[in-house]
């Protein structure tokens, strides 16, 4: 495993991390989940370097958080370098993902919202500190506002939190930038892959200027960047993906990721090379995949320092499978 640094946090992470949504389990998130699988996929991913695990309340209604709590007793020997970095969310108080255009950020993240869910999210970690803490979602017009500046301010003096960042709406990466002007948020976690590479226009190069650490998130479009979805790919009703994959876009995603197939190299898998496409930027602190299998763990974190960069002349055609979209209802 390759570490690399947390922007101006400077904790060293593993380059590929965890992301736990999907074992989380519960409403509103993925099928599939197996409560009994998961200790051994997040204890296997510990074993194999991965230091850093990003969750949030809404997974699994506290499940996830809880998952991780007792991963950091069974690894509570960690120290240093090797350290686990723990990274959770507060949900928004309306429950809506993203926030509507007239939301207000009291009907979203009042304080003492913020802090009623600080207080379980410690209680589900049983700590009595959190690395990260994120925002799940995020409206810049709230940035010049006083209350949600003076609650992470002072979250971070009382020591309850290391560092604080948000995780902003899908295809919206640019939607941060004057939250970044107060210099409290020191992280951003963004959806970047192959076909979504629009981070790189103008939210990149201010993480790079700011030393503002990058969370990559949903490497694999939901699946779309897999390989494995076919166009009569159906998913239960009850997973969001049934509703992300309708018809305006698994088509569309099906046709985008056969053409992938036809430039992959020689011995090369398309979830690699999708996680490669993101590691090569330097502005990616960590990227985190889901991985509810003991296989897509070892998968996954192998391709960490496994081969040489990728050739330019790659890259270059990637940059051609860009797909730039606009959020719709069916894409939240």
């Amino acid at each position: 495993m390759h570490y690399r640094t947390m922007g101006r946090l400077g904790w060293q992470v593993s380059e590929i991390g965890y992301g736990m949504w999907g074992i989380g389990g519960g409403p509103g998130g993925f099928t599939g989940w197996d409560y009994d699988v998961a200790p051994d996929c997040l204890d296997l991913a510990v074993e194999d370097g991965c230091t850093f695990f990003d969750t949030a309340w809404a997974y699994g209604r506290g499940i996830s958080e809880q998952m991780l709590g007792a991963l950091l007793r069974r690894h509570a020997d960690r120290t240093g370098s090797e350290r686990l970095r723990v990274a959770t969310k507060v949900p928004p108080l309306n429950r809506e993902w993203p926030p509507g255009p007239d939301d207000t950020l009291d009907d979203v993240y009042p304080a003492a919202h913020i802090r009623e869910y600080v207080h379980r999210s410690l209680e589900n970690f049983g700590t009595d500190r959190i690395d990260l803490l994120q925002f799940h979602v995020w409206e810049d017009r709230w940035s010049g506002e006083e209350s949600w500046q003076r609650v992470v301010a002072d979250l971070k003096a009382e020591g309850v939190i290391d560092g604080f960042g948000l995780s902003v709406n899908r295809w919206e990466p640019v939607n941060c930038l004057r939250a970044l002007d107060t210099g409290l948020v020191d992280a951003i976690q963004v959806i970047y892959n192959i076909f979504d590479q629009a981070p790189e226009d103008e939210l990149f190069a201010r993480a790079l200027r700011d030393d503002i650490g990058i969370i990559a998130r949903v490497p694999f479009d939901e699946g779309g960047l897999t390989g494995t979805l076919t166009r009569d790919t159906v998913f239960p009703e009850d997973d969001w993906r049934a509703v992300y994959f309708g018809p305006e876009n698994l088509g569309p995603t099906v046709e985008r990721a056969e053409r992938l197939k036809k430039v992959l190299p020689e011995g090369m898998s398309l979830p690699e090379l999708s996680l490669r496409f993101i590691l090569h930027h330097p502005a990616v602190s960590t990227v985190i995949p889901g991985m509810r299998r003991p296989e897509h763990v070892r998968a996954n974190l192998a391709v960490s320092g496994a081969a040489p960069a990728l050739d330019p002349a790659l890259l270059d055609e990637l940059r051609g499978h860009r797909w730039d979209r606009l959020p719709t209802a069916w894409s939240m």
